[in-house]
């Protein structure tokens, strides 16, 4: 038995990975340990989405080498993103992400003394259920719903790094589900590069048999049939893909949260036409407006991308007048990030950084603005909220609004809940991104 410690960098698609990966160490009969001085193997799963991700995944690369130079570590794997992309040299093991069923048998391999180098294109290629061990609070887990993706937006590598888009079939998801729900899971998040493509590889198969065709709507209609849990929220749907069924399903479903993730990237037609973007300004402000229609009380995320290639100010002034008008519940922002083997890389007329960083704090300054005004709008209302931990003076945790690490908190001073609870909270201040509330329990 040795004593391995996994380092999960990246999104929560990678986390789902990396829980994966535990499960099988840890079914191979090995002990997971936190503490990296302590392990034998030390397990980076690395993401290779953007420049600063692959300095930080090359950063914990480094810091697992040192540990192994020291001697109190005999071995370093490398999986993910950036080893798929890339490949990694000077470690022990070297995977891409179809790395599932192959992680015990490595560990084996290299504390043995063989090296191992194995960053085959993606397979379809999917987690059992009851292999996973979930790392997230209790409460919490992600679902993910598929691999890949086939948008080909002219600046990502995912479809290069993750391969073509790949649905996660039905009966496993909801397995899976079902299982979290038993386990004490009350929230899960579906992710997937882009929940919306979800089932279109099956539909030409189905509709030709007489079979209702696959889709994101059908699916989380049956997650809703799901009596343990309480929260389903959608992360990452593509806003040209969201159809009126999906509407009807998120305003109708109780168990669904009123809340979309549409990453938008941009608002200037131009622009988004640069980016391989389906859609137009015009047309993602309808869907928006369709989506607040069918489901007033939604809250809409969107993240937008400054400085990319050829952007002029007059473009991005385009981005600050369409959030101005739609007034997103909550935005984020990147700078545009040159990709290598991507369209966008080959593209003349970058914007100095120094330009796209200023635009990237005006952006920003204006959705604080933003945020404070419709957080403010919560005064005096009652929102549900899912304790999650202690502070000095009581408690805090999310509503509906917050999706887990990226959005905002409801403090909830004097209370003493208990975390993984669900307590209806009166609002009485507000903050850019997050709430104060008195619970009512």
């Amino acid at each position: 038995m040795a004593r391995v410690s996994l380092v999960s960098l990246g999104c929560p698609k990678n986390l789902v990975d990396s829980e994966g990966a535990i499960g099988e160490i840890v079914g191979a009969g090995h002990e997971i340990v936190s503490d990296q001085s302590r392990a034998d193997v030390i397990v980076v799963n690395t993401c290779g989405f953007i420049e600063s991700a692959r300095r930080e995944s090359m950063e914990a690369i480094r810091r697992a080498l040192r540990y192994k130079k020291r001697g109190s570590c005999r071995a370093v794997i490398v999986i993910g993103c950036l080893s798929q992309r890339f490949g990694v040299e000077n470690v022990d093991a070297c995977f891409g992400i179809s790395h599932t069923g192959k992680l015990a048998d490595a560990i084996e391999q290299v504390l043995g003394g063989r090296r191992v180098h194995d960053v085959a294109c993606p397979t379809e290629q999917w987690l059992e259920p009851e292999a996973r061990v979930v790392s997230t609070p209790p409460w919490t887990a992600y679902l993910k719903v598929s691999d890949g993706c086939s948008n080909r937006c002219a600046y990502c590598a995912i479809p290069d790094i993750r391969g073509p888009y790949r649905s996660r079939p039905e009966p496993l998801i909801l397995d899976e589900a079902k299982r979290l729900a038993d386990a004490g899971v009350r929230e899960v998040v579906l992710v997937g590069q882009d929940l919306t493509q979800y089932g279109q590889e099956w539909r030409t198969e189905a509709g030709a048999r007489g079979r209702s065709e696959p889709s994101l709507a059908g699916l989380v209609a049956k997650l809703n049939d799901i009596s343990g849990l309480r929260w389903i929220r959608l992360m990452y749907c593509y806003p040209t893909k969201v159809t009126r069924e999906l509407i009807e399903v998120i305003a109708g479903c109780e168990r669904v949260v009123k809340y979309i993730d549409l990453p938008l990237q941009h608002a200037d037609d131009d622009i988004l036409r640069a980016m391989n973007r389906r859609g137009s300004a015009d047309v993602y402000e309808k869907v928006i407006s369709d989506l607040r229609a069918a489901c007033p009380q939604i809250a809409v995320r969107t993240t937008f991308i400054v400085g990319f290639p050829g952007e002029t100010e007059e473009e991005f002034e385009r981005v600050l007048g369409f959030v101005e008008r739609v007034r997103f519940d909550r935005l984020g922002a990147f700078v545009y990030s040159r990709e290598q083997g991507t369209p966008a890389a080959r593209l003349d007329k970058h914007v100095p950084r120094s330009v796209a960083r200023a635009r990237y704090e005006r952006l920003m300054r204006l959705a604080q603005v933003i945020s404070l005004d419709r957080n403010r709008q919560l005064i005096g209302k009652r929102v549900e909220v899912l304790v999650e931990g202690a502070t000095g003076d009581g408690m805090f945790g999310r509503s509906y609004r917050d999706a887990p690490e990226i959005d905002g908190l409801v403090y909830l001073p004097g209370s003493d809940a208990e975390p993984g609870s669900f307590v209806q909270a009166a609002i009485v201040d507000a903050a850019e991104y997050d709430l104060v509330g008195r619970c009512e329990c």
